[in-house]
């Protein structure tokens, strides 16, 4: 549902791996977004309208997705399909990051676009050395970007990891991103990809952002 600049992106990408699509929208002119060629069904309506999305075909949906530029309407939407229709993959784009947690609550996964925005901003503003760049849908696990103060340079990634009590999924190194190894050793301009608990971020945040203790191997 929703066929702006989001919607049609998904869209289009979706469109190549053989899906069958259709792309809710109440203004038709929103569907010169997706050009001549697309191969999917174009509905005019209002998302979360019952005959709207059977003509779009919920009842045999797969997923849902509701990105739209309105948070009441993505919302109620993503809520018909998933309690009405039964459909299991459902995802909505919420601006309100605190509208967004409590719809991550009821099971529904939302996509909040400006506190992720907003966070990018923040730490290029400030200079801070950590950033979130995705939660995990239940809210608990958050990845974190980490630009380690260049006193961890030399230092393992086990290391940084028992000092701040975190996990390294990966880190981004001249550009491109490496699997850690317990052997790697933090070099300057990393990127550490780091998973914490909403606990754990403070010391996480404090920890990278100074040089190891005098000591730490």
């Amino acid at each position: 549902m929703g066929c702006g600049r989001v919607g049609a992106a998904l869209a289009l990408q979706l469109a190549p791996l053989d899906h069958t699509l259709s792309v809710i929208d109440q203004d038709p002119i929103a569907f010169r977004r997706l050009g001549d060629g697309f191969p999917g069904n174009m509905v005019k309506g209002v998302g979360f309208d019952r005959e709207t999305l059977i003509n779009a075909g919920i009842e045999q949906a797969g997923a849902f997705a509701a990105v739209s530029s309105g948070d009441n309407s993505n919302i109620i939407a993503a809520r018909v399909a998933r309690e009405t229709f039964g459909v299991q993959r459902v995802v909505a784009r919420i601006y309100d990051p605190k509208r967004a947690e409590v719809y991550e609550r009821l099971g529904i996964p939302t996509v909040a676009t400006v506190p992720w925005t907003s966070a990018r901003l923040l730490k290029a503003v400030l200079g801070e050395t950590t950033a979130e760049v995705w939660r995990d849908p239940s809210g608990a696990v958050a990845l974190i970007a980490v630009n380690p103060h260049e006193g961890w340079i030399g230092k393992s990634l086990p290391d940084f990891e028992t000092a701040t009590g975190s996990r390294i999924a990966l880190y981004t190194r001249f550009g491109t991103g490496q699997l850690p190894l317990p052997s790697t050793l933090i070099q300057s301009g990393d990127t550490l990809h780091v998973l914490a608990t909403d606990e754990q971020r403070d010391s996480l945040r404090r920890i990278a952002a100074e040089a190891p203790e005098a000591g730490q191997s």
